[in-house]
C-alpha cells in the first residue's frame, strides 16, 4: 500500500503554497512567503486565506511607513535576573 502524503504542493500560476492535512484542516504555508502561515478546509479556500494575509501584511507594512513607528521590541532581561530565576 501506498503511503499518503503528509504535505502536498499546489500552485494557481502565482502562489505556491503548501498544505498539511490536521484534523479535517490545511495548515497553509509558502515556501517563498514566509509571512504565510494560516489555515483552511479546501484548496479554495487556501489560496483566498493566503491571499488575505499578503493584503493584510502589505497594510501593516504600508502604515507603519507612513506612522514611522516600529514594531514592539521584546523586552530584554539582564543576565542576573535570568541567573537568579533559574537558581
Amino acid at each position: 500500500m501506498a503511503k499518503q502524503p503528509t504535505k502536498y504542493t499546489v500552485t494557481d500560476g502565482d502562489l505556491v503554497l503548501v498544505l498539511e492535512p490536521d484534523d479535517g484542516w490545511y495548515c497553509v504555508t509558502s515556501p517563498f512567503n514566509p509571512d504565510i502561515i494560516t489555515q483552511a478546509r479546501t484548496l479554495e479556500e487556501a489560496f483566498e486565506m493566503a491571499r488575505d494575509v499578503i493584503e493584510t501584511y502589505k497594510e501593516y507594512r504600508a502604515k507603519q511607513q507612513t506612522t514611522g513607528s516600529e514594531p514592539p521590541k521584546t523586552r530584554k532581561r539582564s543576565r542576573k535576573a535570568v541567573a537568579k530565576k533559574s537558581a
